[in-house]
């Protein structure tokens, strides 16, 4: 397992060992807990997006897909 250095401020740590304490746990395993609840969400974040983007066939404007046919379709004439 690799072992990190991260820097917060002293409230901000005080307040992770607070709750890590609170939970039985230690700083750095609930930090993990964190990072991993984090990444989970956004995953599932990413998930709906595009499920979104499937039922839209497939087209997100302004995000990547159909961007530069939009651009095209909009630029105003020369």
């Amino acid at each position: 397992m690799a072992k990190v250095m991260v820097s917060m401020p002293d409230d901000l740590l005080w307040a992770v060992d607070i709750e890590a304490d609170r939970r039985g746990t230690t700083r750095s395993g609930y930090l993990r807990i964190l990072a991993e609840e984090e990444l989970q969400r956004r995953s599932i974040r990413r998930a709906l997006r595009m499920a979104e983007i499937d039922k839209m066939g497939g087209f997100s404007p302004g995000h990547g897909g159909g961007a530069a046919e939009l651009v095209k379709m909009t630029r105003p004439e020369r």
